[in-house]
C-alpha cells in the first residue's frame, strides 16, 4: 500500500442514514443494505444499532457472508447454535464469519441504551460453504497509533505505521478516527478498493477541502482515488469517523434476508437447508438461545 495520497478520492455520494425498526423493537440507522444503496461491493449492509432490553435480535441465520460488529456503547451478549457465548463491550470487536450456516442471537447485555455498529462482508463464491469461525477482540487488544491530532484505531488493515492481526478473507480496512480540532489526515486506499465514510460524531471536511462539513450519521460513498483527505475544522469538537474499505468481488448477488448466495437455486437450497435443518443447520434443530427464555419471547 502506499505510503503517500497524492490524489485524494472526492465524494461521489452523501446521504442520512435515518432511523428504522429491527430485529425486536431494535432501532438501526441503516446506511448500505437499504433502497437508495442496495450493495456496496463487498459490502452488504451498515447498521448503527441502538437497542434496550427487552429488544434486540434474538434466534436467527446466516450464510455466505461475514458480520462484523464493534460496539460504541454498553454491551451485547452473543450465542450461537454451536455454544459459542460472550458478551460484546464498548470498545469490543466480534468478526464473525458465518460460512455455510450460523445460527444466533445478539441481545443487550446491560443497563440502558446499547450502540454499535454492524457490517456485513459479503464473501466469494469459494468461501460462502466454508465453516463458521469467529475472531474476537477485547478493546484494549485492538491496536491505536496517535499522532499530529489524529487517533486512529486499527479494526483491520493498517494506519499510521500500525496493523491488525484481524483476518480478513474479503480484502477489508476498518479503521476508526478521532480528529482533534484542527488536525487532517491523509489516510491511502488501494486504487481498485471500494470505501466508505461513516460519521460517528462532530462534523468533518472530506475529500476537497472545499467541500461542506458532514455531521454525524452521514455515509460518504468515495470516488476513485489513493487514499482519504479529511480534516476537522472545529475549533472545539472533536471528529470522530469510520473509514471502510473492500476488494470488490465482482460477482452476482442474491440475497433473502440473511442469506446471501451467488445463484437463485443456492438460495432455495439454502432455505430448504434450514427449514429441514440440514447442510451446516443441523445443530438449529434443538438450539434455543438463553435469551429467548429469558425475555420469553
Amino acid at each position: 500500500m502506499s505510503k503517500v495520497v497524492g490524489d485524494p478520492r472526492p465524494v461521489v455520494r452523501n446521504f442520512l442514514a435515518r432511523p428504522q425498526r429491527e430485529g425486536v423493537g431494535a432501532t438501526v440507522r441503516r446506511s448500505i443494505g437499504r433502497f437508495e444503496l442496495k450493495y456496496f461491493d463487498p459490502f452488504l449492509v451498515l447498521d448503527e444499532f441502538s437497542v434496550t432490553a427487552p429488544a434486540g435480535f434474538p434466534d436467527h441465520p446466516h450464510r455466505g457472508f461475514e458480520t462484523v460488529t464493534y460496539m460504541l456503547q454498553g454491551a451485547v451478549r452473543h450465542e450461537d447454535f454451536e455454544g459459542h457465548t460472550g458478551s460484546i463491550e464498548a470498545g469490543d470487536l466480534q468478526w464473525m464469519t458465518a460460512g455455510r450456516g450460523i445460527v444466533h442471537s445478539e441481545m443487550p447485555a446491560a443497563e440502558g441504551t446499547q450502540k454499535g455498529l454492524q457490517l456485513w462482508i459479503n464473501l466469494s463464491s469459494k468461501y460462502k460453504m466454508i465453516e463458521p469461525r469467529y475472531q474476537e477482540m477485547n478493546s484494549k487488544d485492538i491496536v491505536e497509533a496517535e499522532k499530529d491530532g489524529v487517533k486512529v484505531r486499527v479494526i483491520a488493515g493498517e494506519a499510521l505505521g500500525i496493523e491488525s492481526p484481524i483476518y480478513t478473507r474479503t480484502p477489508t480496512m476498518y479503521l476508526d478516527f478521532t480528529l482533534k480540532p484542527g488536525a487532517i489526515i491523509r489516510q491511502p486506499i488501494p486504487d481498485s478498493w471500494n470505501a466508505f465514510v461513516y460519521v460517528l460524531e462532530g462534523e468533518g471536511i472530506f475529500g476537497s477541502s472545499r467541500s461542506s462539513p458532514v455531521s454525524a450519521h452521514h455515509l460518504l460513498l468515495l470516488g476513485p482515488g489513493d487514499g482519504l483527505e479529511a480534516q476537522n475544522k472545529s475549533s472545539k469538537s472533536a471528529l470522530r469517523f469510520i473509514l471502510i474499505g473492500g476488494e470488490p468481488l465482482g460477482e452476482p448477488v442474491v440475497q433473502y434476508g440473511p442469506f446471501v448466495m451467488n445463484t437463485q437455486e443456492q438460495i432455495d437450497q439454502t432455505i430448504e437447508d434450514y427449514e429441514n435443518c440440514t447442510n451446516g443447520f443441523e445443530k438449529a434443530r434443538q438450539w434455543k438461545s438463553q435469551s429467548i427464555v429469558d425475555f420469553d419471547y
